[in-house]
């Protein structure tokens, strides 16, 4: 079980790196939906978006984290401990991975910035 979770915890951060990386290569990821004419129509997922869902994402793992951490403290006899700390761990993980993408951002706004015009 140890190894699932772990496994899907760098399953998402390269999800999350190969959406990052496409938009900052100017790829968006394009998902084709066919409008009332039966004309193939684009709908492009922004920057934004991607960050805010990473962002979500992360909150999300974090709650989960506390959830399991609160019913273990309350005695809740179907949580274990290495349950809690591996949920923890993961939260842990997604917030530091989250925390060099944005110092990574901000490093690159600062170079745009610093560019003589």
């Amino acid at each position: 079980m140890e190894r699932a979770d772990i496994n899907s915890v760098l399953m998402q951060m390269r999800t999350i790196k190969s959406q990052v990386q496409g938009a900052a290569n100017g790829i968006s990821p394009v998902a084709p939906s066919m409008d009332m004419d039966g004309v193939k129509s684009v709908d492009r997922t922004g920057f934004g978006d991607i960050l805010k869902n990473a962002v979500d994402s992360v909150s999300e793992v974090q709650g989960d984290a506390k959830k399991l951490a609160v019913a273990y403290e309350q005695g809740d006899p179907t949580i274990d401990l290495p349950q809690v700390m591996i949920a923890a761990e993961k939260a842990s993980v997604s917030f530091q991975a989250m925390t060099q993408v944005r110092n990574r951002l901000v490093t690159a706004y600062e170079d745009i910035m610093k560019m003589p015009i």
